[in-house]
């Protein structure tokens, strides 16, 4: 019995497959669970022509590895991932399916649990292992419950991780074996018609794929005091950011919104300016490796999880801040 993690791929501009970074953070997470519970970690890819995949795949520390190609897989839908997926366990006999938690992924894997009648366990945060047994850890009320959850049903069980939640830099390498599965489909199973693959507008933000982040929250005051910490970030090459009062106020665009209602981010380095640190907020930035704080308030919620925090005015010490930045460069 074994901890299978599905990773995901999908089209990049240029035509050619690509990962989605949060499929290394599954992989992750399969090595953490599988390593605690001592059991061996296997990892799969679906799609078509996809074998320039295969090296990445080849160089992480797994058992095995499963590359599903299809005809049928080349443009997503949840008939055919689900029978094949359905097919590749029958195969692999799994106890545990983690998956990213990604939009493509809420689509299939309810369908594919309910087919095995088995529950999935949407939007893990942690785990523990408890007497042996798995503890997956899930919030409820836009992060202010945490509730354990344990599988009552026999395996395999099935669980999706929330982005950011397991570091993907902290994934080991190593080598394995990439074997080909070929699953048997039809075209008359697939209901689904493909059309043209939706993509943002090319102005849209993708906070998620950022390395560097500078988020603003209310201790700006005033929206043409923005200016001000968008000119920290662009001293830094960073992406501006925002918690969610500065974009409902028409200040930042929504897509730059950080927290349980806007973007889930997971960057090199967090720099909250003028952010009190609701939980609301943290939902969205706690996987991010280091985080920096600005705050006049000591008792701001912020400081608890920061790495490095600045207690003062934003004001005063932002532009000290940029100067600092500009004279290192």
């Amino acid at each position: 019995m074994s901890v299978l993690a599905i990773l995901e791929q999908r089209p990049a501009p240029g035509g050619q497959p690509a990962w989605s970074r949060m499929s290394w953070e599954t992989l992750a997470a399969a090595q953490q669970i599988g390593g605690a519970l001592n059991r061996p970690v296997a990892a799969a890819v679906l799609g078509h022509g996809i074998d320039s995949l295969s090296g990445e795949l080849a160089a992480q520390r797994l058992d095995k590895a499963y590359v599903v190609e299809h005809p049928l897989l080349a443009a997503y839908t949840p008939d055919a991932y689900a029978a094949s997926l359905r097919q590749l366990m029958a195969a692999v006999k799994p106890s545990l399916v983690l998956c990213p938690h990604t939009y493509q992924v809420r689509d299939f894997l309810p369908k594919l649990a309910t087919s095995l009648d088995r529950v999935a366990v949407s939007d893990v945060v942690s785990h523990r292992i408890d007497g042996g047994n798995l503890v997956l850890v899930r919030q409820l009320f836009q992060g202010k419950v945490n509730v354990d959850v344990r599988f009552a049903s026999e395996a395999p069980n099935f669980a999706s991780l929330q982005a950011g939640a397991y570091r993907a830099d902290q994934l080991p390498t190593g080598s394995t074996t990439v074997e080909k599965f070929a699953p048997t489909l039809a075209s008359s199973e697939i209901r689904t018609r493909p059309l043209e693959l939706f993509r943002e507008s090319q102005r849209a933000v993708d906070l998620g794929a950022a390395e560097l982040i500078v988020s603003v929250g209310r201790g700006i005051k005033e929206a043409e005091n923005i200016a001000l910490v968008e000119k920290l970030a662009q001293t830094l090459g960073a992406e501006l950011a925002a918690s969610r009062p500065i974009c409902d106020a028409g200040w930042l665009p929504m897509e730059r919104q950080v927290g349980s209602s806007g973007q889930t981010v997971a960057p090199k380095m967090y720099m909250a300016v003028g952010i009190s640190g609701a939980i609301q907020h943290l939902v969205g930035m706690k996987g991010s490796r280091t985080v920096v704080a600005i705050n006049k308030d000591p008792n701001a919620p912020i400081f608890e999880i920061a790495d490095y925090g600045i207690v003062g005015d934003l004001f005063q010490v932002v532009p000290e801040l940029i100067e600092a930045i500009q004279k290192t460069k």
